[in-house]
């Protein structure tokens, strides 16, 4: 028999609290019951969170996430880094929703608080109240599933965070090799053209050639002097951002390695957060329905006054003509949850299908952008050959060789596009991090 110390020397049974704790075990039914109250079965895990987090779908689907980027690969090591620096506030988040859960998976415990009152001028009473929830039409289980669904949407909301992080940096890392690459391109197509504006000032000195020749190259050599300061602007600029975001310099970084993504390796974070924010509205709306009905409770008091346990039907809101109409509306919460989840779906597979589609054409694109280049440049050695034999003037070498520089500069561009686009696939299927390690 359980007993409860009220003041010194004094010892007060609580025959009524007792009752109510068996009267919870009796009535505490299988899982699949919506009505009656049961215990919550999770336990802590090793890991630090309960046993159902652990059995969660969709928490098990996102731990198991592979990132793409190469092991060891410059990729690899601007992911580490800025991952590293991450305030993590989905994190938090994360935390707090585990506590919630945590707290949610016992509220099927009595609740005990204190209750003072002043029975007379002179006498104060001090009890302890203790109330059982009975029967509650599903409520407090509805409240553990939404707790657990909160979880997981939060869970969804970190690996998000996460994914869209590292495509931030991996896009301003792109940005700082397109850069580079188009910059020293343009600085091997300025000091060639300036060796063709050596040949036509002297041509020009000598009579033969027209001094216009040499105004238009000189334009041509301010146009490429203009397109290599923006190459090497455009590049220091998102080496600082990228700087900014991430835990150490990456100024030294050099190269990326191959990206192989398919579709095909996990499903789209849309759609775990549209199933796991369904599963939250639903337990939401279950207990809403159950908020509008009566409910059995039973309380009684411990103390210098004790009582014996009391049934109470009620609980629920007072019943109204409206009432009807409310319960069909939360029933209908269920329906427009589902369908919430097959638009996500829809756009999810709309997004994937571009994507995928984006990437065959850009890859097609930077094949041919490559075979054009070498084909340039064929034509480059040839007209360099007949204008060394006399055959050509040097303006004709000069527009081969723009064209040339034109084909190369396209090339670098469709490349890195390329790997946006693949990027983009990855952090939609959330794979630019291992889930583990998130």
């Amino acid at each position: 028999m359980g007993q409860w110390y009220c003041k010194a020397g004094t010892v007060r049974p609580v025959a009524g609290l007792v009752t109510m704790m068996a009267l919870t075990g009796c009535l505490a039914p299988a899982e699949g019951d919506g009505n009656m109250v049961s215990r919550f079965v999770g336990k802590p895990s090793v890991a630090g969170a309960t046993s159902q987090e652990a059995q969660s779908a969709t928490i098990s689907e996102l731990q198991s996430r592979q990132s793409i980027l190469p092991p060891a690969s410059a990729y690899a090591q601007v992911a580490e880094t800025v991952l590293a620096a991450n305030s993590r506030t989905a994190e938090a988040e994360l935390r707090a929703a585990r506590l919630r859960a945590e707290a949610a998976s016992k509220n099927w415990l009595p609740k005990i608080g204190p209750n003072i009152s002043l029975s007379s001028l002179s006498e104060v009473v001090a009890t302890i109240f203790v109330e059982q929830v009975l029967f509650d039409h599903g409520r407090l289980k509805a409240e553990r599933r939404f707790a657990k669904a909160d979880v997981e949407v939060a869970a969804v909301g970190l690996a998000e965070d996460s994914n869209t992080r590292v495509e931030t940096a991996l896009r301003l890392y792109l940005d700082v090799q397109e850069g580079r690459a188009l910059a020293a391109l343009h600085q091997a197509s300025l000091k060639d053209m300036r060796q063709f504006e050596w040949i036509m000032q002297e041509r020009v000195k000598g009579g033969v050639s027209d001094p216009s020749d040499l105004s238009v190259l000189r334009q041509k050599l301010g146009e490429i002097g203009s397109d290599l300061t923006e190459a090497e602007e455009t590049s220091s600029t998102a080496m600082a951002e990228l700087n900014a975001m991430s835990a150490s310099p990456l100024g030294a970084l050099e190269g990326g390695g191959s990206l192989a993504v398919s579709s095909a390796v996990a499903r789209p974070l849309a759609m775990l957060r549209a199933e796991a924010e369904r599963d939250r509205d639903v337990a939401q709306a279950q207990v809403d329905r159950a908020g509008l009905l009566p409910g059995l409770t039973a309380s009684g008091t411990a103390g210098s006054s004790s009582s014996g346990p009391d049934l109470t039907l009620g609980g629920g809101e007072l019943l109204g003509l409206g009432t009807g109409a409310n319960l069909k509306a939360i029933a209908m919460e269920k329906d427009a949850a589902n369908r919430r989840v097959a638009q996500a779906e829809e756009d999810s597979n709309r997004a994937l299908r571009r994507l995928e589609a984006q990437i065959v054409a850009l890859d097609r694109q930077a094949r041919d952008a490559v075979r054009l280049s070498q084909q340039a440049k064929t034509n480059l050695d040839l007209f360099q050959r007949q204008y060394d034999a006399g055959q050509r003037q040097v303006m004709d070498v000069v527009g081969v060789y723009e064209t040339y520089a034109q084909r190369r500069s396209l090339a670098i561009s469709r490349k890195y596009e390329l790997d946006r686009a693949r990027i983009e696939l990855a952090r939609h299927l959330g794979v630019l991090a291992d889930g583990g390690d998130v």
